[in-house]
């Protein structure tokens, strides 16, 4: 059956034939479908929640980054193996197929990663619910090296067909921007300056076992007015195309640079276009079955991802007062009974802020709404501090917005919530102090351990049975088995397996020979200081140091592997990706070092290049300045896949270590309250460094230009701030990280111990799957039942 429809959609849809299509042809083909298989328990998954009256989550999110979806629904549909099969017979190879499929460009990190695993999560136990998001023509940017700097160039994953989803033309809805507020009849008014369309874009995102499917919608922006056909005929061509240029802006790049006051405006009119499109479709999806807008939080549940959002509660405001007729006061008391809001932060610059004047400008309605908001509040809780709210300075702030509007608001470990509490809103949590909670975030067992490491999850299945997949703690039952040498015996070949293919790949595609047998030590993730990917590279350059003092010792030999973005705005960022390619230029063409040592940086690290990375890694970095991850989720997938950890006690690594034991885990660093004092002296960074002989050497050989002979200066600035403004402590952690780094080669080298340690990270990272996380937000937060 599957392979007739294969090929009645190469002839078909694709109007090919077997003799003529390309690699290109198959893959379509057998996208549509499998998609075909993915629209039944779709249409019955929407049919009961309909005919039950089921109460809706709606997750709101600016990142959706999903990955590739072919090899994903063929593991849920239980069709991997018989695709495999079936593409065999036409001569095609399945791999080859599946690594044709670009990566949809829907996100950046964490965030976006997160909320792709939400969806199956609650895909996969029956939890009704849409995700909503922006569908980027570009996403974030596609990142490549020029002489060791990263270059920015567009993403093209819509320049084909995007096979997955269903253009919904019908569900479009007005979008507002600009103009004025007038009053009539003693009701404000909006007369909007500008408008766009919304229109949907529907990708049906089914769970394990293809039991359930719920839905994730994408906006498009386009314009209200099509096309200026009188400025067209006076021979004004590029004015007459205006209005669709202006409203493709809006979904055409995620997170546009806001350096200028154009790129400002445009973020905010991203995040309103999202959150407006959103609200309407969820009214209008209530009204159809219901009539009181006062009964919305019985059936609607709405989470806000991050302070992106946060416009979701004026705006829902504003639509039940001026289009509905409802009373502020009541809807108000409504929004709020709708909406979560998760913060996913505890940078003081990644909460965001407007000026005054810019959301104004933009949203002049929700300007008003927003400051009535702070008055109710500050009205309705006098003790509130005259410091605290929502307007102040000149600034609309958002995550005291989300705060304000959200009956509950939650962290994603239980360190972060706690700083939540203590440090981001201490004293919104003294006035509501039971709003706050902790929801530690997880990662689907399904793509990051089932459908990217096949070695492993063949090895998982062989020892406790099938149902781990939909059921991780069963991973605990592995515990028994590692103490026999034969399954450690099975499980370093699983391991290896995968070292192989990734060895393989990096000479490939870089031209940089590794051997399987060396120590794959990775860190990937978005690039920024509080991540400390220079902590990492700066130990790096001193453990190269010491080989090359001593070639001849015995060496444990390893691959340092980084994988992320910057910014395309942060400088320093940028200045730290320049300076790991240019080390690895280095250490990689240094005669006494080869092979102990070697150094790979892909370029425009993405999700299919993490389900590469994960199931090979040997060791997870994790070495964030303690309280500032809020929890991190690589450390979760590297846990599960049997990469032990060496981390501060940082997010999630906190309850990764309660769960794997001090014994399996490489801890080093100082904690949040040491961080907090130690910035507390001036010259801490100074007195580090001068305590620290190979920190010293190091930081003279990268400022007399050892890894940039062409300008020698070139990181002078980049040294004098580790010297002079080292706000995230690299010089305070790094002779603790590395003495980490010798205890990781000592355990290395005893095989017997490392594979010990790294199966029981695998047997004790149960707790890390999204389902045990979507299941606490379906009973804490959003009183949600599954359907199923």
């Amino acid at each position: 059956m599957l392979r007739s429809d294969v090929l009645r959609h190469l002839t078909f849809t694709l109007g090919k034939d077997p003799d003529h299509a390309s690699l290109y042809d198959w893959r379509m083909a057998l996208s549509f479908a499998i998609r075909d298989r993915i629209v039944a328990p779709w249409f019955a998954s929407t049919r009961k929640t309909w005919a039950q009256d089921h109460k809706r989550v709606y997750y709101l999110s600016m990142e959706f980054l999903i990955g590739r979806i072919l090899e994903d629904a063929t593991v849920n549909l239980g069709l991997k193996d018989m695709a495999e099969e079936i593409m065999a017979q036409f001569g095609q190879d399945f791999r080859a197929i599946i690594e044709d499929e670009p990566d949809a460009a829907l996100g950046n990190g964490g965030l976006g990663r997160l909320a792709a695993c939400f969806m199956e999560s609650m895909a996969t136990l029956g939890c009704p619910a849409y995700g909503y998001g922006i569908r980027y023509e570009h996403g974030l940017f596609r990142q490549r090296f020029e002489a060791g700097r990263q270059v920015e160039t567009p993403e093209d994953w819509l320049k084909q067909t995007h096979p997955w989803e269903f253009p919904r033309p019908e569900a479009a809805y007005t979008i507002p921007f600009k103009g004025h507020v007038e009053r009539h009849d003693g009701r404000d008014v909006w007369v909007p300056g500008e408008t766009v369309i919304a229109s949907a874009h529907d990708t049906p995102v089914v769970g394990w076992q293809g039991k359930w499917a719920n839905t994730l919608r994408l906006w498009g922006a386009q314009p209200t007015t099509q096309f200026d056909l009188e400025r067209f005929n006076r021979g004004d061509y590029a004015a007459a195309a205006e209005p669709e240029a202006l409203a493709r802006t809006l979904s055409r790049v995620l997170y546009p640079d806001d350096t200028t006051y154009q790129g400002k405006e445009l973020r905010l009119k991203q995040e309103f276009f999202l959150t407006s499109a959103a609200l309407q479709d969820i009214l209008r999806r209530f009204l159809v079955s219901h009539s009181d807008l006062r009964d919305l939080p019985k059936y609607v549940a709405i989470q806000m991802n991050d302070t992106h959002p946060a416009i979701a509660g004026p705006e829902l405001i504003r639509l039940l007062v001026d289009e509905h007729g409802m009373d502020f006061d009541t809807a108000l008391e409504t929004a709020r009974g709708c909406l979560g809001y998760t913060n996913h932060t505890l940078l003081p610059e990644a909460l965001e802020r407007w000026a005054t004047y810019t959301f104004g400008n933009v949203l002049p309605r929700h300007m008003q709404i927003v400051e009535r908001i702070d008055s109710w509040h500050r009205q309705t809780y006098p003790s509130r501090p005259h410091y605290v709210g929502i307007v102040k300075h000149n600034e609309v702030r958002m995550g005291e917005l989300a705060f304000v509007m959200a009956h509950k608001v939650n962290g994603v470990s239980a360190l972060h919530s706690d700083l939540v509490k203590q440090n981001l809103f201490p004293e919104l949590h003294r006035l509501h102090p039971n709003r706050i909670m902790n929801q530690t975030n997880g990662v689907t067992p399904r793509r990051w351990l089932k459908m990217c490491n096949r070695p492993l999850a063949g090895l998982i299945t062989e020892t406790i049975g099938e149902g781990w997949e939909d059921d991780l703690d069963r991973l605990k039952g592995l515990e028994k088995p590692i103490e026999a040498k034969s399954f450690r015996d099975d499980f370093d070949a699983a391991k290896r397996q995968n070292k192989v293919a990734l060895s393989n790949w990096i000479g490939q595609t870089k031209g940089i020979l590794v051997s399987p047998d060396a120590l794959f030590d990775v860190q990937i993730k978005r690039i920024h200081e509080y991540k400390r990917q220079l902590l990492n590279i700066l130990e790096t350059i001193a453990h190269w140091d010491k080989i090359r003092q001593n070639p001849r010792a015995n060496w444990v030999p390893r691959v340092k592997i980084f994988g992320g973005k910057a910014a395309p705005g942060y400088v320093v960022a940028k200045e730290i990706i320049r300076l790991i390619n240019d080390v690895a230029t280095v250490v990689n063409n240094d005669p006494l070092t080869g092979d102990l040592l070697k150094i790979v940086y892909p370029e425009n690290y993405n999700v299919s290049m993490a389900e590469r990375l994960v199931p090979a890694a040997d060791l997870s970095e994790q070495i964030s300045t303690a309280g500032k991850e809020a929890s991190g989720t690589g450390n979760m997938k590297f846990m599960m896949n049997g990469a032990p950890t060496i981390g501060t006690l940082d997010g999630a690594n906190v309850e990764i270590l309660q769960e794997v034991g001090e014994e399996n885990f490489f801890l080093f660093g100082l904690t949040t309250q040491e961080v907090i004092a130690r910035r507390e002296d001036p010259h801490h960074a100074r007195k580090a460094i001068e305590a620290s002989q190979p920190l010293q050497d190091v930081l003279q050989m990268i400022a007399e230009g050892r890894f940039s002979p062409d300008q020698p200066e070139r990181y002078h600035e980049l040294v004098r701030r580790v010297w002079d403004h080292d706000y995230f402590l690299v010089a305070s952690d790094f002779d603790a990280f590395h003495a980490a780094q010798g205890r990781v080669d000592a355990v290395f080298a005893d095989r017997e111990a490392w594979v010990r340690m790294a199966a029981m990270n695998t047997a004790r990272s149960g707790f890390f799957s999204s389902d045990r996380t979507i299941r606490s937000y379906m009973s804490d937060i959003w009183s949600v039942s599954s359907a199923l």
